[in-house]
């Protein structure tokens, strides 16, 4: 989907660009946004969509709701832009990748060295989805990126057949053992939620479908 596709999203990106600026002069932000657009509508994606990235907004906009978790939110708001911008599945540095296109981009924009740095390690963050205590942007972002674990079990299926598809090219062994790895990961965190919000009302369904998709691909009674 474009950007002419979806004038809503693109209102939504200048919006928060302009917010972030605080007034400051700056280029007209829906060329960047239009760039990020087409980047997150690439063909090699299968969950790491324009879906994707709006649910991510969406549920940075739910948890401000719910609790107000504090944090520079139209920071957190531009690194859900940035944070899988760069998508290449057979690449490891895709992270990296987008958060020096972040780099790049929102020093043109407009924003300060501060501003353009926090996003830029936020982006970097959803390597690992393990922020430090007390660092709210890092767990506003991460709790909205992780929400989709959280997700009723018909959409949790669909949400990892789409993982399966990105990932087409590499043989079905080499994918459970990867996958297997990924989830065994997310289960060792202390928290996979760490904002109160999330903790309460996402935690234990994520954890049961993360169990139940690791249970399905070893074969074994538990998460292991």
């Amino acid at each position: 989907m474009t950007a002419d596709q979806d004038p809503a999203l693109l209102r939504r990106w200048n919006a928060t660009l302009l917010a972030a600026r605080a007034g400051r002069e700056g280029p007209d932000p829906a060329p960047y946004g239009r760039n990020l657009l087409a980047r997150w509508a690439e063909p090699q994606r299968r969950y790491h969509t324009v879906d994707h990235l709006r649910a991510v907004l969406d549920r940075v906009d739910e948890l401000t709701d719910q609790g107000g978790e504090g944090g520079e939110l139209e920071l957190v708001r531009l690194a859900a832009w940035f944070h899988d911008a760069v998508y290449r599945p057979d690449r490891s540095e895709n992270e990296e990748r987008s958060a020096v296109l972040a780099e790049k981009a929102l020093t043109e924009a407009g924003l300060t060295p501060h501003e353009v740095a926090e996003v830029a390690r936020l982006v970097r963050l959803t390597v690992t989805h393990d922020p430090a205590d007390g660092d709210l942007n890092g767990e506003t972002l991460c709790d909205a990126d992780l929400a989709v674990l959280a997700s009723d079990p018909d959409t949790y299926a669909r949400y990892a057949a789409a993982v399966r598809e990105e990932y087409g090219f590499v043989p079905d062994t080499a994918f459970r053992e990867g996958r297997a790895a990924v989830l065994r990961h997310l289960l060792d965190l202390p928290r996979l939620f760490r904002t109160p919000y999330g903790a309460a009302v996402w935690e234990e369904k994520a954890r049961e479908n993360v169990e139940r998709e690791l249970k399905e691909l070893t074969g074994a009674s538990g998460a292991g």
